[in-house]
């Protein structure tokens, strides 16, 4: 629990464009036209992807306009949103937000699901997890909730035991109770990931991080999770400050999502491996 909260507490670097606003939040801003202006932190592909979304005739018909800033610190997204610099933000699971909140005073909150895409295991070096020889070496998360997500992917694969009441958001390699060919668990900073792939045996990456790295998880990995009921701590969410989780017009933003014109865009630009998961977020709360 002090490696999470450390990670939390932790300096964060910003883009001085993304840094506090003077408005305490930006919900009351309206446009000439009549429109609602919502602002967006998000990153990589799901920038990408909001980005669009701001453009459609839908968005203007629900009377928002969309404003996407780009972040390059997950943490920085959270703080802003938490603190109301930001309306919402787009780029995280659920597990993630539980982490974050578990380890910080002022809440975020899910306002609607978005998508799952697969984790998975890659690997320069061995076309199968079967080859990975004894002592082999590989690179996971090392922020919170994506470290527990990878340790259980890694166990989905049988290639190492996790302890009974494995946590799925607080997890460490120090829970691992069997590991056959004795792997060498390296944790890392994610963000430069794609760019020691080569260095290591193998790495388990996030979707958004292999794709800007040229990787399709449904193509290039050589193990990846199953899309089921086990991995739903893993659907990315639309989250704002927890005060704003039943906001009206973040409720239509979140839903803004899951349009045909989104559907087609992710399926074109994304090979597939965005799979949208249109579930109110009692799906994730297990409150329904």
């Amino acid at each position: 629990m002090k490696k999470l909260i450390g990670l939390f507490l932790s300096a964060s670097v910003l883009l001085t464009a993304c840094g506090k606003q003077p408005e305490t939040a930006t919900q009351d801003k309206a446009t000439t036209d009549g429109l609602q202006t919502v602002v967006l932190a998000s990153t990589g592909s799901d920038a990408d992807i909001w980005r669009y979304i701001a453009t459609l005739p839908e968005t203007k018909e629900a009377g928002i306009k969309l404003e996407v800033k780009n972040f390059t610190d997950y943490v920085a997204m959270n703080t802003a949103a938490a603190n109301k610099e930001v309306d919402a933000n787009a780029f995280q699971s659920y597990a993630y937000l539980v982490a974050y909140n578990a380890a910080n005073k002022d809440k975020i909150a899910p306002v609607s699901t978005t998508y799952l895409e697969p984790m998975g295991i890659y690997s320069s070096k061995y076309k199968a997890i079967d080859q990975f020889p004894q002592g082999a070496t590989i690179a996971i998360p090392n922020d919170g909730a994506n470290e527990s997500r990878a340790l259980l992917l890694l166990q989905s694969a049988g290639l190492l035991s996790l302890k009974d009441g494995f946590d799925p958001v607080k997890g460490t390699p120090a829970d691992i109770t069997a590991n056959a060919k004795k792997l060498v668990i390296k944790p890392i900073q994610m963000a430069t990931a794609v760019r020691v792939k080569d260095d290591v045996d193998a790495i388990v990456l996030g979707n958004t991080l292999a794709m800007e790295g040229g990787l399709n998880v449904l193509k290039d990995a050589v193990y990846y999770e199953p899309i089921d009921q086990s991995t739903k701590l893993n659907v990315n969410v639309l989250a704002a400050a927890e005060s704003r989780q039943n906001d009206p017009t973040l409720q239509k933003l979140g839903g803004l999502y899951h349009t045909d014109a989104v559907k087609k865009y992710v399926d074109e630009h994304f090979g597939g491996t965005k799979v949208d998961v249109n579930e109110p977020v009692s799906y994730l709360t297990g409150t329904n």
